[in-house]
C-alpha cells in the first residue's frame, strides 16, 4: 500500500502528446534508441534508365582527330532551313543549296573520283609496260651514287609500310569495334521506346500502392505503443536509479558506521574503567616490591652491579596514568538508545518500493495507450484520395500506342541496319587484309633484297635472293593496283554517311541545336510537335523540358501541373491528436523518523571533540617504567653472584616475584591497552568522517525527497517526448518515401532526358566514333599506297643483279684480265 503512492506530486502536471509536426524537442532519447528503418516495398516499376557513357579508352585520340578532320571538311553550321524543308515540304529543295552545304563532301568526292580513275589507269599501264620489259627493270650500270640511292629509297619503303602497318592495324581495331557495338546499339532502341511507354501509363496504379502502404508506420507504431508502458517506467527508473541507490547506499553505510562507532565508544569507556580501577592494585603492588629490592640491593654484602641494579630498582612506578584521561560518560548518555532505527531493514524496505515503480506507471498508462492506438489507427483523408485527385492525362494512352507503333515500326528498320553491318563489316576485313598482305609483300621483298646484298660473296645466291625481292615488291605493287579502286569505294561511301551523321546530327545535338530547332515554331510539322504529342493546353518546349528532366525535376513540373494537383495537401498529418498522460509520483521517504533521530543524536553528541590526544598520551606510555622481565633476569644474575646464601636467596625471590607480577598484573593491563589503542584510533579517525557523512546524508536526503517528484516528471517529459519524436519518425520515413518515391520514380522524366542522352551516346559515340575512325584508317590506308607503289618499284631495281660491260677505259679491275693483241714481226 505504501508503494502504491509513489504516484502523487505530480498530480497537476499534464504531458500533452500530439502528433504533429515538427515533433515536441526532447534532451537526451539514448534510453528508447534510434528509430527503426522501414522497409516499404518499391511501388514504381523499374524505368529508371541507367545512363550510357562510352569507356575512355586507347582510340580516343583518334576519334578526337577524325572529329578535327571532320570540322575541317564541314564548316557550316547546321542547316535548319534546308532541314525544315526536308521536314514540311521535300520537293521544294534545292540542289545548289545542298551542294553549297556539303562542299567539303564534294571536294573529297572529286579526290576520290580522281583516285578511282588515276589509280587504276597507272596501274593498267604499268602492267602493260610491264609486258614489254620497259618498266621496272634492273640497274644497268653500276656507279658510285647507287648505294646511297638504294638506302634512300629502302628507307622510305620501310617508313611507307610501316605507316601501312599502323593504320590496316588501326583499321582492323575500327572494324572490329563498329561490329562489336552495333548489335547492343540496336537493342537498345527497343528498351528505350518500352521505358518511355511506362513512363505515365502506370501513374495512378503507383499512386493507389503507395497510399496502402501507410500502414507500415501505423502498425510500427502501434506494435511499440504495446510496450512503451514498459518501457517508460523502467527508464524513470533507470535515471533515478544512480541517485536513489547512491543515497540508499550512504544511508546504510552511516547506520553501519554509527553502529561500530557505538560499539567502539563503549569498548573504550568499558576498557578505560577497567583499567582505572586496576591502576590502584598495581601501584601497590610495584611499592612493595620496589621497597624490598631496594633494602636487599643497599646491603654491606651486596656484591657486583648491585648499584645499576637499584637504579632500575627505583624505576619501579607506573608509566601510564590512566585516571588522567577525559571522561566519555556524557557522550555515551547523549547517544543513550542509538541506534535506535535498523537501518538495513529500512534501506531494504525503500529499495523495494523504489523498485515497484515501473510497474505502477505500466498500470496508468493502460488507458493512455488504448486512447493512443485508437488516434493512430485513424487513416489521413488525403491518403485515400492520393491516387484518385491525381490529373488525368488523356495523352497517356496516345502516347504509349504511338511509342508502340514505333518500337513495332523500328525493328525491320533495325535488323536491316544489322545485316548491311554485318556485309560492311565482311567487306572491310577483306580490303583491310588486301592491305595486310601489301604490307607483308613489302617486307618479305624489303627482308629478302637486303639479304642478297649483303651475300655478295656468293653471286649465284645474291642473285636468287635479290631476285626475290624484287618479285615480292611487285607482287605487292599488283595487289595495291588491284585493290585500289575496292578501297576507294568503301572509303568514300563510309566517310560520306559516317561524315554526315558525325557533322549534321551528333555535332549539332552535342551542342543543343537540334532542340532549339525543334523549339522554333514552324520547323516541325505538327505531327511531330511535342506540345501535341502529349495533349498539353500550352506549348512545351523541348531544350527547357531536356534540361529539367536531365535536373530530375518532377513530371507535373514539366507539364506544369502545379495548379491542379497538391501533393502536400494530400501527405498532410496534422490532424491526429493524443490524450494527456498525467502519472504522479508521492510519499518517498528515505529515513524513517527513528533514524532521523539516531543522525540527530549522532550530530550533537560531540564524539568528535572527545580530547583523544590525552588518550593517546598515556597509550603511547609503558604500563611500567622498568621492563619486569629484564629487571628479573639481571636479579637472578645478581643473585648467583653473591657470596651470601641468604642475599642471594632473597634475591632470587624477588625476581621470581617480578615474573609474577609481570603475567598476572601487566600483560593483562598492555592488552587492555592495546584495545583501548584501537578504539581511540577508530574513533578519533571516524569521529571526523561521521559527522561529515552525517551531515551529508541529512542533506541529501532532505534534497532528494524534496526534488525527487520535479525529477520524475522531468524525465517522463522528455521520455514522452522522446516516444512521440521516435513514432513521428516513422511518418516522417513514410512521407519522404512518398515524396521520393512519386517525384523521382512515379512521376520523374527522367527517362525521357535519359533517352535523349543515351541516344546520342548510342550513335554518336558507340557507332559514329568508330564508323568513322574504320574509314579514316583505311583512307589512311589507302592514300599511302601511293608512295608504297612507287618506292617498292623504285627499290626492287636495285635488288636484280647488274649485268657489267668491258670497254678499253675500263678499270683497273678488268685492266688485270686483258690479254694483248698478236701482232706481225718485221724481219
Amino acid at each position: 500500500m505504501r508503494a502504491l503512492g509513489l504516484l502523487a506530486p505530480l498530480l497537476g502536471l499534464g504531458l500533452g502528446l500530439a502528433l504533429s509536426l515538427p515533433p515536441p524537442a526532447a534532451t537526451d532519447c539514448t534510453s528508447l534508441g534510434p528509430s527503426e528503418r522501414l522497409a516499404f516495398s518499391p511501388a514504381a516499376r523499374t524505368r529508371w534508365l541507367a545512363p550510357r557513357v562510352r569507356a575512355p579508352g586507347p582510340l580516343d585520340p583518334l576519334y578526337g582527330m577524325v572529329r578535327r578532320f571532320l570540322s575541317v571538311v564541314q564548316l557550316n553550321p547546321f542547316p535548319s532551313e534546308l532541314v525544315k524543308a526536308l521536314l514540311n515540304e521535300p520537293s521544294s529543295l534545292k540542289v545548289d543549296e545542298v551542294v553549297r552545304y556539303e562542299a567539303g563532301y564534294v571536294v573529297c568526292a572529286v579526290t576520290a573520283g580522281l583516285y578511282l580513275v588515276a589509280v587504276p589507269t597507272t596501274g593498267l599501264c604499268f602492267c602493260c609496260c610491264r609486258c614489254r620489259r620497259r618498266c621496272g627493270g634492273r640497274v644497268k650500270t653500276e656507279h658510285k651514287a647507287m648505294a646511297c640511292e638504294r638506302g634512300t629509297l629502302m628507307a622510305f619503303l620501310l617508313l611507307t609500310t610501316i605507316i601501312l602497318l599502323a593504320g590496316v592495324v588501326c583499321a582492323f581495331v575500327t572494324n572490329q569495334r563498329t561490329h562489336e557495338q552495333m548489335g547492343p546499339s540496336v537493342e537498345a532502341v527497343p528498351e528505350t521506346l518500352r521505358s518511355l511507354r511506362g513512363l505515365v501509363s502506370d501513374v495512378p496504379g503507383e499512386l493507389e500502392t503507395v497510399a496502402k502502404q501507410f500502414s507500415v508506420p501505423q502498425e510500427q507504431v502501434l506494435k511499440e505503443l504495446d510496450g512503451i508502458g514498459e518501457s517508460i517506467g523502467p527508464t524513470i527508473h533507470s535515471q533515478l536509479r544512480s541517485t536513489m541507490y547512491s543515497v540508499l547506499a550512504s544511508v546504510h553505510s552511516l547506520g553501519q558506521a554509527l553502529q561500530v562507532s557505538m560499539d567502539r565508544l563503549r569498548a573504550l569507556n568499558s576498557t578505560l574503567v577497567e583499567l582505572q580501577e586496576g591502576q590502584q592494585q598495581l601501584v601497590l603492588a610495584l611499592e612493595k616490591h620496589r621497597d624490598r629490592l631496594l633494602t636487599l640491593l643497599q646491603q654491606p654484602g651486596c656484591r657486583k652491579d648491585c648499584t645499576d641494579t637499584q637504579d632500575r630498582a627505583r624505576a619501579l612506578e607506573l608509566a601510564a596514568d590512566f585516571t588522567q584521561v577525559p571522561p566519555v560518560d556524557n557522550v555515551l548518555h547523549r547517544l543513550k538508545g542509538v541506534p535506535e532505527a535498523n537501518f538495513s531493514n529500512m534501506v531494504q524496505e525503500e529499495n523495494t518500493t523504489f523498485n515497484s515503480l515501473p510497474f505502477l506507471v505500466a498500470m496508468q498508462m493502460e488507458l493512455v495507450i488504448k486512447d493512443l492506438k485508437e488516434a493512430v489507427a485513424q487513416k489521413p483523408e488525403g491518403m485515400g484520395t492520393l491516387a484518385e485527385a491525381f490529373p488525368e492525362l488523356e495523352a497517356a494512352p496516345r502516347w504509349s500506342r504511338a511509342l508502340e507503333e514505333l518500337e513495332e515500326n523500328s525493328r525491320p528498320y533495325l535488323q536491316e541496319a544489322q545485316r548491311y553491318e554485318t556485309y560492311r563489316w565482311a567487306v572491310g576485313c577483306v580490303l583491310c587484309s588486301a592491305v595486310l598482305l601489301v604490307v607483308a609483300c613489302n617486307l618479305l621483298g624489303l627482308s629478302l633484297g637486303i639479304w642478297g646484298l649483303s651475300a655478295r660473296e656468293d653471286p649465284s645466291q645474291s642473285e636468287a635472293k635479290g631476285e626475290a625481292g624484287a618479285r615480292f615488291l611487285m607482287v605487292g605493287v599488283g595487289f595495291s593496283f588491284v585493290f585500289a579502286a575496292p578501297l576507294i569505294l568503301l572509303v568514300f561511301l563510309t566517310f560520306l554517311v559516317g561524315g554526315n551523321v558525325q557533322t549534321l546530327v551528333c555535332r549539332s545535338w552535342e551542342s543543343g541545336e537540334l532542340y532549339q530547332f525543334a523549339d522554333t515554331p514552324g520547323n516541325l510539322p505538327p505531327s511531330l510537335n511535342l506540345s501535341h504529342l502529349l495533349g498539353m493546353r500550352k506549348n512545351v518546349s523541348v531544350l527547357l523540358t531536356y534540361q529539367q528532366c536531365r535536373e530530375g525535376a518532377a513530371l507535373w513540373k514539366v507539364l506544369q501541373l502545379d495548379d491542379s494537383y497538391n501533393l502536400e495537401k494530400h501527405l498532410d498529418l496534422s490532424q491526429q491528436n493524443l490524450q494527456n498522460f498525467k502519472p504522479n509520483v508521492q510519499n518517498l521517504e528515505l529515513l524513517s523518523p527513528e533514524a532521523h533521530r539516531d543522525l540527530e543524536a549522532l550530530q550533537s553528541s560531540g564524539l568528535e571533540k572527545v580530547n583523544y590526544q590525552a588518550f593517546r598520551v598515556q597509550i603511547q606510555s609503558p604500563v611500567v617504567k622498568t621492563d619486569l622481565e629484564q629487571l628479573a633476569q639481571e636479579l637472578q644474575g645478581l643473585a648467583q653472584a653473591q657470596g651470601n646464601s641468604s642475599l642471594g636467596q632473597q634475591l632470587r625471590m624477588e625476581a621470581h616475584g617480578l615474573r609474577d607480577l609481570y603475567q598476572e598484573k601487566v600483560v593483562p593491563r598492555q592488552n587492555l591497552v592495546a584495545q583501548l589503542n584501537l578504539s581511540v584510533r577508530a574513533l578519533e579517525s571516524a569521529a571526523p568522517r561521521l559527522q561529515l557523512q552525517t551531515a551529508g546524508v541529512l542533506s541529501h536526503v532532505a534534497d532528494l525527497e524534496r526534488e525527487l517528484p520535479a525529477r520524475a516528471a522531468r524525465i517522463l517529459m522528455n521520455e514522452s517526448a522522446c516516444f512521440l519524436s521516435r513514432e513521428l519518425s516513422y511518418f516522417s520515413q513514410y512521407l519522404a518515401w512518398v515524396r521520393e518515391e512519386v517525384t523521382q520514380r512515379i512521376a520523374t522524366c527522367q527517362p525521357l532526358s535519359a533517352a535523349l542522352d543515351n541516344g546520342r551516346v548510342i550513335l554518336c559515340d558507340m557507332v559514329a566514333d568508330p564508323w568513322n575512325a574504320f574509314w579514316f584508317c583505311l583512307a589512311w590506308c589507302t592514300f599511302f599506297l601511293i608512295p608504297s607503289v612507287v618506292f617498292a618499284v623504285k627499290t626492287s631495281k636495285y635488288f636484280r643483279p647488274i649485268r657489267k660491260r668491258l670497254s678499253s677505259t675500263s678499270s683497273e679491275e678488268t685492266q688485270l684480265f686483258h690479254i694483248p693483241r698478236v701482232t706481225s714481226l718485221k724481219l
